[in-house]
């Protein structure tokens, strides 16, 4: 079954890349037009009216590999450009979060309020731009029309198969180990504490009733934690209190290190050609080709996107047998021809052990490699 689950990974994801790429901006003192081009023009790709309207069609969720290429499209609609190791490195960070905010959710809905608060925050960085806030508002828009009216089983649903998509993603995040959220296996600590779902009684009470429906009796049971009553239930308008807290920007100048992942194996990548590679690879150009960005410049600027070499030496030593952390990430200033070379690499192996026509003059990859040539 098909669920609108797209959209809703995309904004998430898209918002946490924001987060980190405005936390280092601002540790780096960029200048303020750099910074503020670099938020506009993702945001303005991202929140574009052609992606998001293909996006938010029923569909199966794409896979690891293909996501992260689109995601990196999407990063590269600015003067930045991320080498393909860093844009590893910073995927994993992007969907642990999304991860960890997934488990959390107290109610399945509740996803809504996770992503309002990455567009609200998103909206924020671009206030000064009327036309891209006025992107993001028609997108949040489309959202409560399209995700207010479903019931809960398809947000149940929607919850598992995010769920089950990140399931083999075990990447150790130094802020998360700080907070003792998540062990040394890369795996959540989930507490038995705080506040239960709206519309949802705090356990630990036990009603008995009669025949005609009159309570006769109580008594309590240790419940194991320490619940509470929800204060209200979040805003799902178009402004107003979220009241939770998932989907906040987590990240602080003052603790670069929260932006930290491990060397732990996360994905496992499977090289079992696809059946519906071709399909998905149809799918992702019509995406991309709404990703184009007039007028980019040939060269931009280069930033470190985590600890330098001389911090992530001195951490490596200090931590001793433990396993050290991932190490500089740079944005650097690249050409687009790195991004096809990355496509034709997936499209190759997509096309492994199929039989091509002799009639035909080039593959669907080829296909695509060849629209890409002309964004």
């Amino acid at each position: 079954m098909s669920v609108r689950t797209l959209p809703l990974v995309f904004i998430n994801l898209g918002g946490e890349m924001l987060y980190i790429l405005d936390q280092r901006l601002q540790a780096l003192n960029t200048s303020e037009d750099n910074s503020e081009k670099v938020m506009n023009d993702i945001v303005g790709t991202m929140f574009s009216k052609d992606f998001m309207d293909e996006l938010i069609k029923p569909q199966q969720l794409y896979s690891h590999r293909t996501l992260k290429t689109v995601l990196t499209r999407l990063a590269h609609a600015s003067i930045m450009r991320l080498n393909p190791a860093s844009m590893d490195r910073l995927y994993e960070l992007m969907v642990m979060a999304f991860k960890y905010q997934v488990f959390l959710c107290p109610r399945p809905k509740d996803l809504l309020l996770i992503t309002y608060n990455h567009i609200d925050t998103i909206r924020e960085y671009v206030k000064h731009t009327p036309v891209v806030v006025n992107q993001v508002d028609e997108t949040h828009r489309k959202i409560i029309e399209v995700y207010s009216s479903l019931p809960e089983g398809e947000f149940q649903l929607l919850r598992q198969t995010l769920l089950i998509f990140f399931q083999d993603m075990h990447v150790r995040v130094s802020l998360f180990l700080k907070n003792q959220i998540q062990n040394p296996n890369g795996r959540f600590a989930l507490s038995t504490s705080g506040p239960v779902p709206h519309g949802i009684d705090v356990p630990g009470l036990i009603r008995m009733f009669d025949r005609k429906g009159r309570e006769v009796r109580r008594c309590e049971f240790p419940t194991g934690g320490s619940y509470s009553s929800p204060v209200r239930e979040g805003c799902f308008e178009l402004h107003g209190d979220r009241v939770i807290r998932l989907g906040m920007n987590m990240y602080t100048i003052n603790h670069p290190e929260e932006t930290h992942t491990s060397k732990a194996p996360s994905v496992k990548t499977d090289d079992t050609p696809n059946l519906l590679a071709k399909e998905e690879l149809n799918l992702l150009a019509r995406l991309m080709g709404s990703m184009k960005a007039e007028n980019m410049p040939e060269t931009g600027f280069w930033i470190n996107l985590f600890t330098t070499d001389q911090e992530e030496e001195e951490e490596a030593a200090s931590d001793g047998a433990e396993e050290s952390l991932f190490g500089v990430i740079n944005i650097q200033a690249m050409q687009d021809e790195q991004v096809a070379t990355e496509l034709a690499r997936i499209a190759g192996q997509f096309a492994e052990g199929e039989e091509t026509p002799g009639n035909l003059s080039s593959s669907k990859g080829d296909d695509l490699l060849a629209m890409m040539d002309d964004l």
